[in-house]
């Protein structure tokens, strides 16, 4: 084991080495010169201030969005003797269980309040230890309860984010109520230090990190009022977030809010690790000086960074949430060395969140080095794989590739792309091509593709205008090599507007360990230093050059930074904000106009967002729009024309995301084009409707004329009337089955009976027909009385609707 950590150590290590004359080499995700700073703290040591733990239960909350009021209390740990005010970390755990009557997992369910016989879970007390971690060292923090939103997520399009935001910002609002000597204050924060809630970091676990992102999205950028009175956001500040492998189904990262996100390879519920969009999405979207760092914690599953998720912690039940057919050789428990325990990945989880909070919080830039790509690592991590990259903070945009990006010797391509001949075509398994959700392509994000097959043929990368990287130390590069692979090299260099160029140094990428169950195509950070371009003109930069050194291999640029120590100062900047809508829309019978998106866009600037359409089949355009405040709807690209024919609604899905100075609140919508033309006659001849038993009761639908699309007609009970009636052992079993039902017990068949037939698109005709069985009985005459429906689509128009009496005689 010591002889692993020790090989760990040594690739997260910068190393400086020989090649040649005087190239320096740097290991990936590090600076060739290491930054030389005073021995990085490790954040998940216990501080000196003693802890005490207590919470707080009150009147229940409505949430927008879910249709029952949600518990509100939280549980606390404070310092108990540090000195105020306090700045605030709350907690927001993710989705999971809320009560459970025995130890197995299907003995859990989500309700809440749980029925009689149910326990709660307890989901908000998972956080306890690292609560007591950042309590030492003297932040007040805060675990809420959200079972009540669990409980009701289902059907929300954004999985619940919006009430999960609401229900935070609550807390803080009464946190700050408190703070500010109001009534009812918990016997807990009654004997701390004053909370100062200027200074509040919001950590979210799973589905906790949609919410907690987008509680700082509408702390800064408000919603619309709606309905119901929202808290003030003027009483906190959020400063940053630390997200636990959370989900993304807003697809909401805030620009200018500084965020940490942990990828936990071995995460077999959020298994494509979206998180990395907290990071991604948020490039050239607002003013790039926010910190956004990507944590690659290997070894570690979904579930665990929470105890009350955990086996042989939890008081309910709890489970691995990885799983493989085969063992896999990263992530199956006790047989993959790598794969963490539960105590290693807590105690990873908690160093980096501290790390997380220490840096937004309190503006401690001793532990940046931790987070910014600049391969510092936490002791308290242990043995485990922990790897990160940034972007933000004091870098400054070398080659961020876009089509304005000119390229020799290499692609400029897309990194979310289904199209061979627009993908840049990263490894399986690469959270970098992960899009929107039920987008099938990102046309917003851009890297550059080099492959070779020798040694020494330049990749040239030319930014439409010349850049500069005054003042800064090092050029950071995000570069993704196959994993598993090793000994990628590559020489980089730079090249001014008057041509003069400077060899950097070299760089040494080893794929990360991955299996076909796990997402390790990510990007590592590489730097090398700018000493050996005293030559060239750092104001005026205009080329960016990779000359690959191994013999042959493949890589993938996502982007080239200027890069210098320290933490920018972070302002909230101008954004506007876009809020999308669902609609119902008639086809009409002319034209083809275009389609628009209901929107709601506040804020003071004008921004740009992204609009991606997809229909029913999958197929998707998509368009770059401005936003401006005030406006009402936005043009989709799309055009559907209009027609005089009968036909389905056609059902459109929309999604948006930020592209420049925006954020995103609601970023779903479907747009439905409704049928308007009413469906032509459909005449109904009785082909055999009075039939000894034995013999086929039938009837004949003609369309007046053919259909571009099928027809579907769905055969039920008709009215009732006198007399006996056929039954389910009067006919076929095997045309029963069809019907989806049995003969046995003996019932009337019309009672239940469902049954579909199908005008194919372009016929005109079709036949029901219900064969009939003989029996010794001697019965009097039965009937059979049914009722046919076209399914149209819900479109106001007059439904179609015939009746059908069929007799049975007998023998």
């Amino acid at each position: 084991m010591r002889r692993r950590f020790a090989m760990t150590a040594a690739m997260l290590t910068a190393t400086v080495l020989a090649t040649g004359a005087v190239t320096p080499v740097a290991s990936a995700g590090q600076n060739a010169r290491a930054e030389r700073a005073p021995e990085t703290p490790d954040p998940g040591r216990p501080g000196p201030y003693r802890t005490t733990t207590g919470g707080y239960d009150l009147s229940p909350v409505t949430l927008p969005d879910l249709d029952a009021p949600v518990a509100f209390g939280a549980v606390v740990v404070a310092p108990s003797d540090a000195p105020g005010p306090l700045p605030v970390v709350v907690f927001l755990h993710g989705q999971y269980p809320t009560c459970f009557d025995g130890p197995e997992r299907a003995d859990a369910i989500f309700a809440d309040p749980c029925p009689d016989g149910y326990q709660p879970i307890r989901s908000d007390r998972g956080f306890l230890p690292i609560q007591e971690l950042l309590a030492s060292h003297g932040f007040l923090t805060v675990s809420v309860d959200a079972n009540g939103v669990n409980a009701q997520d289902a059907h929300p399009a954004d999985g619940g984010a919006r009430a999960r935001s609401s229900l935070v910002r609550r807390h803080l609002d009464r946190l700050a109520g408190w703070a500010a000597g109001g009534d009812g204050a918990p016997e807990v924060l009654r004997n701390a230090a004053r909370a100062d809630l200027s200074r509040v970091v919001l950590v979210g676990h799973s589905r906790g990190g949609d919410g907690v992102s987008r509680a700082a999205m509408d702390s800064r950028y408000p919603a619309p009022p709606g309905p119901d009175p929202e808290p003030d956001p003027d009483r906190w500040r959020i400063r940053g977030l630390a997200l636990l492998a959370p989900t993304s189904f807003g697809h909401n990262p805030v620009p200018d809010v500084p965020s940490m996100v942990v990828l936990p390879n071995c995460d077999g519920d959020v298994a494509r690790l979206d998180g990395q969009a907290y990071v991604d999405a948020t490039r050239g979207v607002g003013r790039g000086t926010a910190l956004h760092s990507a944590v690659y914690l290997a070894g570690a599953n979904h579930n665990w960074f929470n105890s009350e998720w955990t086996p042989g912690q939890a008081h309910g039940p709890a489970w691995d949430d990885f799983t493989s057919a085969e063992p896999d050789a990263r992530c199956t428990p006790g047989t993959a060395p790598g794969r963490l325990t539960a105590a290693e990945q807590q105690a990873t989880g908690a160093a980096y969140v501290a790390a997380a909070a220490r840096l937004f919080g309190l503006g401690e830039d001793a532990v940046r080095p931790l987070l910014d790509g600049s391969g510092s690592r936490a002791a308290s991590a242990g043995r485990a794989d922990v790897r990160t990259h940034a972007l933000g903070g004091r870098r400054s945009p070398l080659v961020v590739p876009d089509p304005s990006v000119t390229a020799t010797g290499a692609r400029v391509c897309r990194l979310a792309d289904a199209d061979p001949a627009t993908s840049c075509g990263l490894p399986a398994g690469s959270p970098h091509g992960v899009t929107v959700v039920r987008a099938q392509t990102d046309p917003s994000r851009y890297g550059a593709a080099l492959s070779w097959t020798d040694p020494g043929a330049p990749a040239t990368l030319r930014p439409d205008r010349p850049v500069s990287l005054a003042g800064a130390q090092a050029v950071a590069l995000r570069v993704v090599v196959p994993p598993n692979s090793t000994g990628t090299r590559l020489e980089v260099a730079v090249a001014d507007q008057a041509g003069r160029r400077a060899v950097l140094g070299e760089v040494r990428l080893d794929g990360i360990p991955g299996t076909t169950n796990t997402f390790a195509a990510w990007a590592q950070e590489v730097r090398v230093p700018l000493d050996a371009a005293a030559a060239v003109d750092l104001a005026h930069v205009a080329e960016l050059v990779v000359v690959p050194r191994s013999a042959s291999g493949r890589a993938w640029l996502l982007d080239a930074w200027g890069w210098q120590p320290g933490t920018a100062e972070t302002e909230p900047a101008e954004a506007a904000r876009v809020d999308l809508g669902s609609a119902t829309v008639a086809e009409g019978a002319d034209g083809a106009p275009a389609l628009h998106v209901p929107a709601t866009v506040t804020g003071t600037v004008t921004g740009q967002v992204w609009l991606a359409v997809v229909d029913g089949a999958g197929h998707q355009e998509s368009r770059l729009v401005d936003v401006r405040p005030g406006t009402e709807s936005l043009e989709l690209p799309l055009t559907v024309p209009g027609d005089r024919e009968y036909g389905p609604n056609r059902e459109f899905q929309v999604r948006a995301w930020a592209a420049r100075d925006a954020v995103i609140g609601a970023n779903q919508a479907e747009i439905i084009v409704r049928n308007d033309d009413p469906l032509p006659p459909i005449e109904v001849v009785p082909v055999a409707d009075r039939v000894t038993e034995g013999g086929r009761l039938a009837w004949r639908f003609t369309l007046a004329k053919p259909l571009q699309v099928d027809l579907d007609l769905h055969v039920g009970a008709g009215p009732r009337g006198d007399g006996a009636v056929l039954s389910t052992v009067d006919v076929d079993p095997d045309w029963l089955a069809r019907a989806g039902q049995s003969p046995q017990p003996e019932r009337p068949l019309a009672r239940g009976l469902s049954y579909s037939l199908t005008v194919p698109a372009g016929a005109v005709t079709a036949e029901l027909a219900v064969p009939t069985v003989a029996d010794d009985l001697a019965e009097p005459d039965e009937h059979l009385r049914l009722g046919i429906d076209a399914l149209t689509p819900d479109d106001g128009l007059d439904p179609w609707r015939a009746e059908l009496v069929g007799t049975v005689l007998d023998r």
